[in-house]
């Protein structure tokens, strides 16, 4: 377990400063991953009425890949809003800064999880 969490926290930190310090709009990833969701969703529903293994692999690797490109593009959302500090009041920069950093923890939780799935498949 303390494998996974240092592996997920290297990965949420390199991506989450990818995220903050690139130029590039991620917003496009931010919607593929976000529709990407649902489609874990349903698939993992599925999974408790199937109980496929190989589906379950999928799962998991796919659930690694969708939260990962969600904390670059939740990493550039913060840093858009941090930009924008100066146009809105402080109650309403503390709640979207409130929001921002519980999207944050969320993929991270998520992506700690899916890679706990992941590689500890093999000690049934």
């Amino acid at each position: 377990v303390q494998k996974v969490f240092f592996i997920t926290a290297g990965m949420f930190g390199g991506l989450a400063l990818w995220g903050t310090f690139t130029k590039g709009d991620l917003s496009s990833i931010g919607s593929v991953c976000g529709m990407a969701l649902w489609g874990l969703i349903i698939a993992g529903i599925v999974n408790l009425f199937t109980r496929s293994s190989g589906l379950d692999l999928v799962i998991s690797f796919a659930g690694i890949l969708i939260f990962t490109g969600l904390t670059m593009y939740d990493a550039q959302k913060v840093r858009a809003l941090a930009e924008r500090e100066g146009e809105l009041d402080g109650a309403t920069i503390r709640r979207l800064g409130i929001l921002g950093a519980l999207s944050l923890y969320l993929d991270f939780v998520n992506m700690f999880l899916y890679l706990l799935r992941f590689m500890g498949r093999g000690k049934d």
